[in-house]
């Protein structure tokens, strides 16, 4: 859970208003305010990784991808996610979207429980979300939960690929986790060196 910022009720407005000015990033849940922490290097590539692919398969569709710098408000609850994409052409002065196609959270020790108990909860009953991901960055797995699945997550490794119905997108968890260092990328690195090594060594030797 994010570090409590406020300890009194505050307003919805007050606490937009307050983000508009704020130099560090809160997430508000039913009147209460939390102060978001900052990220590591191997969490901002795994969102990057994800916005790219996103953005590069979405353009020229009226589905947008955003970063973690556009809000999702469930009822009386604002979040912060990795990525979403939005489908609904926001208004350019927009900071929230309420219809998300599919969300993206990159987890972590702080924030793993939030994003599986306290934003499952909440993003479940988004109508137009067709799906939630959730990525490991100490390891090397995914987990996709879909509505047409009932919310039934289903896990993907290194040397699976990824349907992503809500944007007809398919990404390999290998570009997923491309530049990130945890001891499943490096392993698999290290195993994929090892195999084209052999091959070029059975190519030299016919």
């Amino acid at each position: 859970m994010p570090n409590l910022a406020y300890e009194l009720p505050v307003s919805e407005q007050d606490y937009l208003m307050g983000e508009l000015n704020s130099p560090i990033k809160h997430e508000y849940i039913d009147g209460v305010v939390y102060a978001m922490s900052g990220a590591s290097a191997a969490h901002n590539r795994l969102a990057g990784n994800i916005y790219l692919a996103f953005a590069n398969h979405l353009k020229g569709n009226p589905c947008q991808p955003y970063t973690s710098d556009m809000k999702v408000k469930v009822g009386s609850k604002y979040f912060y996610p990795d990525v979403l994409v939005d489908c609904t052409d926001l208004d350019d002065n927009s900071y929230f979207s309420e219809q998300p196609s599919i969300i993206v959270e990159v987890l972590s020790k702080s924030t793993r429980q939030l994003d599986k108990t306290t934003k499952l909860d909440s993003y479940i009953q988004i109508p137009t979300l067709q799906e939630y991901v959730l990525i490991e960055q100490e390891h090397a797995e995914i987990a996709v939960l879909r509505r047409a699945t009932g919310w039934r997550a289903e896990y993907y490794f290194l040397g699976d690929t990824i349907t992503l119905n809500s944007i007809d997108l398919t990404i390999s968890v290998e570009d997923i986790y491309q530049r990130v260092k945890n001891s499943d990328m490096l392993q698999w690195l290290e195993r994929k060196a090892q195999e084209e090594e052999q091959l070029q060594a059975d190519s030299a030797s016919h």
